[in-house]
């Protein structure tokens, strides 16, 4: 299983050159976790920057792969990853995610860089 952090989706959705990489390391959809709260960031982004259509089709194709719900368990999770790794509320979120889940996160967010279970690709120029 493979949580795909909305970092990547973005590069991925825009076709940038590290999107075009990454296009190989994105997982079946049976083995694609998506967290809600990533979900909620796509649509956010994907409406102001492209459009309501083409932020509801995204939508769309998350709810064909494995969606994960933020439940108390995980939020509570967050919480210590929040003060153990100093993220944010979001970014823990989506690592409780993975971790729950035993799920390997790909990301471009260097704020998950050297945490266990990610992988970090960066983005060139940063």
């Amino acid at each position: 299983m493979r949580l795909v952090d909305t970092s990547v989706w973005i590069e991925w959705l825009i076709g940038s050159q590290l999107g075009i990489a990454l296009a190989g390391e994105l997982p079946d959809r049976a083995q694609w976790l998506v967290p809600t709260l990533v979900q909620l960031e796509l649509a956010k982004w994907l409406t102001r920057e492209v459009g309501e259509d083409k932020a509801d089709r995204a939508i769309a194709f998350t709810e064909t792969c494995v969606v994960a719900d933020l439940d108390t368990a995980t939020a509570l999770s967050a919480v210590e990853l929040c003060a153990r790794h100093k993220l944010s509320t979001a970014d823990a979120i989506v690592y409780a995610t993975a971790l729950a889940h035993s799920a390997e996160l790909l990301t471009c967010d260097r704020h998950f860089e050297n945490l266990p279970g990610v992988r970090f690709v960066p983005k060139t120029g940063k």
